[in-house]
């Protein structure tokens, strides 16, 4: 097994090459055009195609989280243990603020920004809860089903996220408060990271119960069922 110094360098490589990818392809799609459909376009474009490369070349060796509602889904699955689920949120969250420095950095811009970009309501909040529980909902029934496909159905899923809902799937704590620190296309308000943070959360967890009733073995299902004696 990788060891743990090895898989914390991973998340926090991996979230920072995320978070600059969101952030960059942010400020690069509005220094192009005025049009918002199109900078959301090229954000999803480029966010889906690095997920793809980032769970592809360090799935192996940290199980490609780079999100803590994942590494939390997986603490409590037992797949991941409480320590070193936290160490993994603590990288990812570093890691997350360093890829926003770096993508002001190559810009030419304030490493970090303050953002003044609302996005509050029942609406996103909604939102942020379908996009965390599909997010996971595709991690845990992609790795039962299809471990090989889970990149591409990762990366599948946020491209169409960013477009079906209303916060365009921020679906990640680290991000959502290291996006907090950039005026560009991708940012918000840090007063309402906190609420959205709890909509990823709820969201992640009842994707882990649905699935984990859904992925239920029949035999076990049927035995859970028989009467007691």
């Amino acid at each position: 097994m990788t060891s743990l110094a090895r898989r914390l360098a991973a998340e926090a490589l991996g979230t920072a090459i995320l978070a600059a990818t969101v952030v960059g392809s942010g400020i690069m799609a509005e220094a192009m055009t005025g049009d918002r459909a199109v900078m959301l376009l090229a954000n999803s474009l480029a966010t889906g195609a690095m997920l793809v490369v980032l769970i592809t070349t360090l799935g192996p060796i940290s199980g490609a989280h780079f999100n803590p509602v994942v590494s939390l889904v997986f603490a409590l699955r037992r797949d991941l243990t409480i320590r070193d689920a936290i160490a993994y949120v603590v990288m990812q969250t570093i890691g997350a603020i360093a890829g926003v420095a770096l993508a002001h950095a190559m810009f030419g811009l304030p490493l970090l920004q303050h953002s003044a970009t609302v996005r509050s309501g029942s609406g996103q909040w909604l939102a942020e809860i379908v996009a965390s529980f599909g997010l996971l909902a595709t991690i845990i029934a992609g790795g039962r089903h299809r471990p090989d496909a889970v990149a591409g159905l990762v990366a599948l899923y946020i491209g169409a996220a960013y477009w079906f809902t209303a916060s365009t799937s921020f679906a990640n704590p680290a991000l959502t408060l290291a996006r907090a620190f950039t005026q560009s296309f991708a940012g918000i308000r840090l007063a309402d990271v906190a609420a959205f943070t709890m909509a990823q959360v709820a969201g992640a967890l009842l994707a882990a119960i649905v699935m984990g009733w859904l992925l239920t073995p029949a035999q076990r299902q049927q035995a859970d069922a028989s009467p007691r004696r």
